[in-house]
């Protein structure tokens, strides 16, 4: 599925089967600005897991876990910036 910058503010590609994305890679299209992934989980308390464990790895916050009624009435989401594993 592909969602136009026109439609999101940014374009973005979901991939998955029957109609859902279960993937989300979204971004500005060039190489120097941030790209958004989303992954599909079972359920809230797995969103709440990532959350605090990419913080845990020296991920900023983008967004507490929580409902975000402006996508779907039941979109629970959680957003993170910057996870990195490399040296300085």
């Amino acid at each position: 599925m592909e969602a136009t910058a026109q439609a999101t503010g940014q374009p973005a590609a979901g991939f998955g089967i029957g109609g859902e994305p279960d993937l989300w890679i979204g971004g500005e299209g060039k190489l120097e600005k941030s790209v958004h992934v989303a992954i599909v989980s079972k359920d809230r308390p797995i969103v709440d897991a990532f959350y605090r464990a990419a913080l845990a790895a020296g991920g900023k916050d983008n967004g507490p876990p929580g409902l975000c009624p402006h996508h779907r009435p039941n979109y629970y989401a959680a957003f993170a910036f910057d996870v990195c594993h490399a040296p300085a």
